[in-house]
């Protein structure tokens, strides 16, 4: 396991306090918690903990009925996914939302076409080749191994499909990016390689929360782990200062003892 140093800077974001119900049910219950720059937070707990409201509340999906939400050092009104986009801040859920009758390049730019001047000056025809060229090159920032910008989605492999999600996220300076059971249903080399391209985000400097069912992934990656149970954080740990045992006793509830960081 990496000794990783605490992180010294300011939250690339910060949520204080937040509760979500919905009707009688309490999702969430003053739930806070931060991430850095450069740093990697496992979000853990079973399921119903809270995990799903509390990413849906951070990338702007629904408003909290109390806290409040801060984007660089800033706090803000999260109105909407649009919003946190603007704000940096990128989800790649589990289905992954890739168009998989594009290529690539296609995918990355999904929503954020380039368009350059067609016949007689009008405008309305896919720059391709712009589109191409910097997929090609934000594959290779993330020392992605995909042959061409060309292929299409649909012939990827599940690994090779997250792969390109997560390129996406990154691609348009993004400063967080959550990823939903990122190596859900992939064999064990694509989920190594998963797990390699969450390292080289966080050499980018971006800040990534993770949700995984699977603890042996979280701590290959993580700096931190916050555990929620039932709505509540119940515990937040440096991985260096515990262990897998440890916070499936927090999950369960086993363990009454809370945790958080040393200062």
């Amino acid at each position: 396991m990496e000794n990783r140093a605490k992180p010294a800077s300011k939250p690339v974001v910060k949520v204080d306090g937040i509760s979500v119900s919905f009707g009688s049910i309490q999702a969430l219950r003053g739930v806070s918690l931060e991430v850095h720059p450069g740093e990697v937070v496992g979000l853990l707990g079973d399921n119903g903990a809270g995990k799903s409201t509390l990413i849906k509340v951070i990338s702007g999906v629904i408003q909290p009925d109390e806290g409040r939400i801060y984007v660089g050092g800033q706090e803000v009104k999260l109105t909407g996914p649009a919003m946190a986009r603007g704000l940096g801040i990128e989800t790649v859920y589990q289905d992954l939302a890739l168009a998989p009758d594009l290529d690539i390049a296609g995918n990355l730019y999904l929503g954020r076409e380039e368009m350059r001047r067609g016949f007689w000056g009008r405008l309305g025809v896919l720059d391709e080749e712009r589109m191409a060229k910097y997929a090609s090159a934000t594959l290779r920032r993330l020392n992605v191994p995909i042959d061409s910008p060309r292929q299409k989605v649909g012939t990827l492999s599940g690994g090779q499909r997250q792969s390109v999600a997560i390129a996406r996220a990154i691609a348009w300076e993004c400063k967080l990016v959550i990823m939903d059971e990122p190596t859900a249903a992939l064999g064990v080399e694509e989920s190594a390689r998963v797990l390699k391209l969450i390292r080289e985000v966080r050499a980018m400097n971006t800040a990534v929360i993770v949700i995984s069912h699977n603890l042996a992934h979280v701590f290959e990656v993580a700096d931190r782990v916050v555990v929620l149970r039932l709505g509540q954080k119940v515990a937040e740990a440096y991985t260096k200062d515990t262990n897998p045992d440890q916070v499936i006793s927090w999950i369960t509830g086993s363990n009454s003892e809370s945790a958080q960081p040393s200062k």
